[in-house]
């Protein structure tokens, strides 16, 4: 949480209805090498094969970081 925490965004939003909102976005593509060890660590804990663990970590890739990164692995 505290390398998220590093590369969050501090956003501003002005609304009619509830006024000025402030939120934090969160960019989990760079904190990634550590998501993926943490996926390595739970799929040792649960007896996962190596194909398992390598469709979650391409799963993460395709739809949670965005075509950008997919088109860098392909590369």
């Amino acid at each position: 949480m505290l390398d998220l925490k590093q590369h969050k965004y501090r956003k501003e939003a002005h609304y009619k209805a509830t006024g000025k909102v402030i939120y934090d976005e969160f960019y989990p593509k760079y904190s990634k090498s550590i998501i993926d060890e943490i996926d390595r660590i739970l799929a040792q804990h649960y007896g996962f094969t190596d194909e398992e663990v390598d469709y979650i970590i391409n799963y993460d890739i395709k739809y949670r970081m965005g075509q950008e990164m997919q088109e860098q692995i392909e590369e």
